[in-house]
């Protein structure tokens, strides 16, 4: 039997991407500072790595302008949305990087922009960063969070916005 390699038999990008939409994954904008001013972008590719030590995991692309300016200051913050918050992720994908900030109230946090009014956010520092074809992995030590217990976060799932329901629920916290 062939063990077969990943790139002689990669999937379509489309396809692969299509799978990927049945997976529902939270939404959250990573905040960074540069020599500009406050600087971010939308993710969705997010995980906690370890509990001792507390690390967690952010995905950016690698021409990202965000990712260059966490590279630079060595912090960045994830500021996870609500519900309510819908329009954020979309004005940090798609809108200019000059434009991202404006009209919003942000806090910081040892020297990190923070997002007012998120269903969570984490200030960390960057432990270390690997490079996976087109995306760098940035592990980060949280250094300071702050959580709305009671705002609903927002989720994508193929290709759409979802929010959660307490009417969804079954059983305790894990």
């Amino acid at each position: 039997m062939t063990v077969p390699t990943p790139l002689q038999d990669a999937l379509p990008r489309e396809r692969f991407r299509r799978f990927m939409t049945r997976w529902p994954t939270g939404v959250a904008v990573v905040t960074a500072t540069s020599d500009g001013g406050p600087v971010g972008c939308t993710v969705s590719a997010l995980m906690s790595l370890s509990l001792e030590p507390p690390l967690l995991v952010v995905s950016l692309g690698t021409g990202s302008g965000t990712l260059d300016a966490i590279r630079t200051c060595g912090s960045f913050a994830v500021n996870m949305l609500g519900w309510e918050q819908r329009e954020l992720c979309e004005r940090f994908s798609r809108c200019p990087q000059s434009e991202r900030f404006r009209g919003l109230e942000v806090q910081f946090h040892h020297g990190i922009p923070v997002l007012v009014r998120t269903a969570a956010a984490v200030v960390c520092t960057v432990t270390q960063t690997v490079s996976f074809a087109d995306h760098v992995l940035v592990l980060g030590a949280p250094v300071w969070l702050w959580a709305d217990d009671g705002q609903p976060p927002l989720v994508y799932h193929d290709r759409a916005y979802r929010r959660l329901s307490d009417e969804d629920r079954v059983g305790d916290e894990p």
